[in-house]
């Protein structure tokens, strides 16, 4: 898999390029079309299987003028670096875009990965964003 040039540090480059390569493990196994939450889990066993951190359904505080007004919870937190926010979408919609751009300001982490694994091939189902 080719990995796209950035200025993040190349210790998260290879955490980005590690957790899609889990992705993509899962995709071939499981195929296109169950619930995201079967996908989170499998998702869950790759990333335990290759011996990378994770936390599930992490929760952060969403504040706002200093107030706490509620907690988010975000799908894969990996390596306290990178979001994994798991979709099982017919196609992305502008909100999924502004929800995964938000999950990273609130856990103040600069990358994430959007990944739909309703998708035939899974790499047209990936969409990398960095802050």
């Amino acid at each position: 898999m080719l990995k796209v040039p950035s200025n993040l540090p190349a210790e998260l480059e290879d955490l980005i390029h590690q957790a899609i390569g889990c992705c993509i493990a899962v995709h071939r196994v499981l195929g296109a079309g169950l619930l995201e939450g079967i996908y989170t889990r499998a998702v869950c066993l790759e990333l335990d299987a290759a011996r990378i951190a994770f936390d599930a359904e992490k929760v952060y505080p969403v504040k706002y003028r200093e107030q706490l007004l509620c907690h988010q919870r975000l799908d894969l937190v990996v390596e306290n670096q990178l979001v994994l926010e798991i979709k099982s979408v017919e196609h992305f919609a502008p909100l999924h875009r502004a929800q995964i751009l938000n999950y990273m300001k609130v856990a103040g982490l600069r990358a994430g990965l959007l990944i739909n694994f309703n998708v035939p091939v899974l790499q047209d189902g990936i969409k990398r964003f960095v802050l």
